[in-house]
């Protein structure tokens, strides 16, 4: 295996911890937590976890140079569930398309491919996305930890590394 397929295989496993432990998370919310809001200018943790949900897939399509349209569209998959455990099987669901897309790729790929979003006037080679969407991934699941720390759940931080 090639130092590269490895570090792939890193950020996957990274990204597959986040997944893991944003399920455990998720478990905790109550249908009445839902409206939590730490200030006015922040999202609902609904929204919070809508959009933490849809990143894998909405990344994905945007990498995949789809119109900003089309991945709107993938990002209100969602907008109608309010389940905590099917969320979960959501992000899960969108996880596994990203990887398989990822692990598709040949080494070269992922280290020369160039895809443009549809908000950028350049490309951006296929490892370098699946770090913003490792990196993305890990912020908004810090912010739904300290949503949910905030709104009086017993959280201990090692929850985030198991």
């Amino acid at each position: 295996m090639s130092g590269v397929t490895q570090i792939r295989d890193h950020l996957l496993d990274e990204l597959n911890l986040v997944v893991r432990t944003v399920e455990s998370l998720l478990a905790k919310i109550q249908t009445e937590e839902w409206e939590y809001r730490p200030a006015e200018n922040m999202r609902t943790l609904l929204e919070l976890t809508h959009h933490l949900v849809s990143i894998p897939a909405s990344d994905l399509a945007i990498l995949q140079e789809k119109t900003q349209t089309e991945v709107e569209q993938v990002e209100t998959q969602v907008s109608g569930i309010r389940d905590p455990l099917v969320l979960a099987a959501q992000f899960r669901a969108n996880y596994d398309l990203l990887q398989a897309y990822m692990l598709s790729l040949t080494e070269a790929e992922l280290l020369n491919k160039s895809t443009k979003a549809f908000y950028l006037d350049h490309g951006i080679v296929q490892i370098k996305w699946l770090i913003e969407i490792v990196t993305h991934s890990f912020h908004h699941r810090s912010q739904l930890y300290n949503y949910l720390k905030q709104s009086g759940h017993e959280l201990q931080f090692f929850m985030l590394y198991g």
